[in-house]
């Protein structure tokens, strides 16, 4: 996932043991819920590379794309997302979770756990994962349609991904902790 963060002890983690019929449980000690009461959350889209992120407005009507930063290592990105939280004015933190088409977590989902529960452990900020399923493609297809060029498109293709999965987020109503909304099949 993000070079080092896999190994930044936070393996073991453990699902709530709660699932509801369109959600997929998530880890129910890491953090508190992210904070019903206005103010702006952090939107990550995780890779191995790039890191796509996106901020909402305060009232958590709008998210915005705001950088794609190049992963550096431990060491170099925990002191920076945490300027970044402080800067930005941040309460909450909202990280794409990468499942499967069925809906399962595979190997990607995992890392992208961990790399939330690091998140938590480096800003001190409450984590949920919002399912991130087809945002990289969406955001392609945006950029596409925006006439940008193939090195304009994958300078932005992260931080949109990130605005489209905290959008998606937002628009959901902000679901508390431990609740992944998966959208509804498409009807036949």
């Amino acid at each position: 996932m993000t070079g080092g963060l896999r190994d930044s002890g936070t393996q073991g983690l453990r699902d709530s043991g709660t699932e509801e019929a369109g959600s997929t449980s998530v880890p129910a000690s890491l953090s508190p819920p992210v904070p019903k009461s206005p103010g702006r959350l952090l939107g990550f889209d995780p890779g191995t590379v790039r890191i796509g992120l996106a901020v909402s407005d305060p009232d958590r009507l709008v998210a915005s794309p705001l950088e794609t930063y190049v992963v550096r290592g431990p060491a170099l990105d925990g002191p920076y997302f945490a300027k970044l939280v402080a800067a930005e004015r941040v309460v909450g933190v909202v990280v794409g979770l990468p499942l499967h088409t069925g809906g399962e977590e595979g190997i990607k989902a995992k890392e992208s756990r961990v790399f939330g529960a690091w998140l938590a452990g480096v800003t001190g900020l409450p984590v949920v994962w919002w399912d991130e399923r087809c945002t990289t493609a969406a955001a392609e297809d945006f950029l596409r349609l925006a006439k940008l060029n193939p090195k304009q498109r994958k300078e932005r293709r992260d931080r949109v991904a990130a605005q489209l999965i905290l959008q998606g987020y937002l628009d959901a109503g902000c679901p508390p902790e431990g609740t992944v909304v998966t959208p509804p099949e498409p009807a036949p």
